[in-house]
């Protein structure tokens, strides 16, 4: 299969690279390398820096040549929202209309788009499945939304199929942002204290980033028009404990100050957890707990990407 990948020099869009190469798909990465990093990129993979906002006649040209779309690219800082919302703004929706609209017209009818459990914002119901009411309290997560909408109305007005996958924290190599990289670059800088942002009783679930591609390639089996599909681990960790996991994997014993409330950040969400029947009923389970998957990304970013 041609497929083309969004994002293909980030975190996850690189991983997901990597196995569409494994499968021995020809593969086009498209990345405008604002948070990617060329050196991630499958060697086997055609790369071209390309911006969804700005450069739709570049991209028009290679979705010709292109069966599938693995729609990444996003901007994944989900707490510059309350800061900079322009940002959000363009590299999700603005960025997925534009792709959504060109595939359109290149008669590209498959996308398989990464999602958020923030667009379930302050559920009630724990562990939260899919059907809930999806009500963000962020930028982030209401963009995201706007984009899940966006390739619903297309598929359903322009006979096309989607794969949405709504992700818990996903953590592991070559991750450049969240709660373990934040803490690892704040313990170099002051090895005597850590800020921890919030109570630290925030309470959430974190996959390990090989088990997250796994779900999602286990997913390509649901064959409704719109699928939506949470991918997560079964169980929660707090913040506080995660940084006692990133202290004694640095071999640390640094101060704890709380910057005080009950999240971190304005439309942090401080309690998560994602139902996952959807994907379990379809043969896939995550290999790593939370806990476990915060040991291992610990060591695989302090070993280096």
């Amino acid at each position: 299969m041609d497929v083309l990948v969004t994002g293909g020099a980030g975190f996850i869009g690189s991983y997901i690279v990597d196995r569409l190469i494994d499968m021995r798909d020809d593969v086009t990465v498209v990345d405008n390398l604002s948070s990617g990093n060329i050196e991630f990129v499958n060697k086997n993979s055609k790369f071209y820096k390309l911006d969804l906002i700005f450069d739709r006649a570049e991209l028009r040209q290679l979705l010709k040549e292109t069966e599938q779309v693995w729609h990444i690219a996003a901007n994944p800082d989900v707490r510059i929202g309350s800061e900079n919302p322009d940002g959000i703004y363009g590299n999700n929706l603005t960025a997925t209309y534009n792709l959504l609209e060109e595939m359109r017209k290149s008669d590209v009818r498959e996308i398989v788009f990464t999602s958020t459990s923030t667009v379930y914002g302050e559920a009630d119901v724990i562990p939260t499945p899919e059907d809930y009411p999806t009500v963000p309290i962020s930028i982030y997560g209401a963009c995201k939304l706007g984009c899940e909408v966006l390739i619903a109305s297309y598929c359903h007005t322009f006979g096309m199929k989607s794969w949405i996958y709504r992700f818990a924290n996903v953590i592991g190599k070559r991750s450049n942002h969240g709660v373990i990289y934040d803490f690892i670059n704040k313990l170099k800088k002051n090895p005597e204290e850590l800020e921890i942002l919030g109570d630290g009783e925030q309470n959430k679930s974190y996959i390990y980033i090989t088990d997250c591609v796994d779900a999602m390639f286990s997913g390509l089996r649901a064959k409704e028009d719109v699928n939506i599909m949470n991918i997560g681990s079964e169980d929660q960790i707090k913040v506080k404990k995660i940084a006692e996991i990133v202290c004694k994997e640095m071999g640390l014993n640094p101060k704890f100050r709380f910057t005080g409330g009950d999240r971190g950040w304005k439309g942090d969400v401080p309690v998560m957890l994602l139902a996952i029947d959807k994907l379990k009923e379809m043969g896939w389970t995550p290999e790593y707990n939370s806990e476990k998957a915060i040991q291992k990304a610990t060591r695989d970013l302090l070993e280096g990407n």
